[in-house]
């Protein structure tokens, strides 16, 4: 296993647009093993939601002063709540977990933790709830690419 590989890993869990749906591909197709790619792209994963907080609690009251960032956060909290409120509404805490659970782009730990912050959800639970959606995430992912690496023996006869 390279170290480039594993950061590269890291790097993709921490950002936004690809989170675990990148991570973990990426790594596994670069030569890490399954359970060590999920382990250290969910770990990194994991980290999300205090880090959204953290910056919420922080930089971004100093960032709210700019007239672009201000654009972008209000737009971006606008979509968040209305796809997280209903999911909330209904299910609480859970609905986070399955909102971060869903491997698909808009969903994942960034939302999920933003939108528990608009709704004023608390912190630790929240936390919780992201961390547990980014588990479930990481086992979805990993199951799609057991199965399409074992479906290529449909396929492809191998010769021992």
């Amino acid at each position: 296993m390279k170290a480039s590989y594993i950061l590269t890993t890291i790097f993709f869990s921490l950002l936004p647009i690809s989170e675990l749906r990148g991570a973990i591909p990426y790594a596994y197709f670069n030569g890490i093993p399954l359970l060590t790619a999920y382990a250290i792209a969910v770990g990194a994963n994991a980290l999300v939601a205090p880090l959204v907080f953290f910056f919420l609690d922080t930089f971004h009251l100093l960032f709210y002063r700019w007239g672009i960032y201000r654009n972008i956060f209000d737009r971006t909290v606008s979509r968040a709540r209305r796809k997280m409120e209903p999911k909330i509404a209904r299910f609480g805490y859970l609905g986070v977990m399955f909102f971060v659970a869903v491997p698909l782009p808009i969903t994942g730990a960034y939302t999920g933790t933003l939108g528990a912050w608009i709704l004023g959800l608390n912190r630790k639970k929240t936390i919780l709830a992201a961390v547990g959606g980014v588990i479930i995430s990481g086992l979805i992912i990993s199951l799609v690419l057991l199965a399409g690496k074992g479906s290529w023996s449909l396929f492809i006869k191998t010769v021992h």
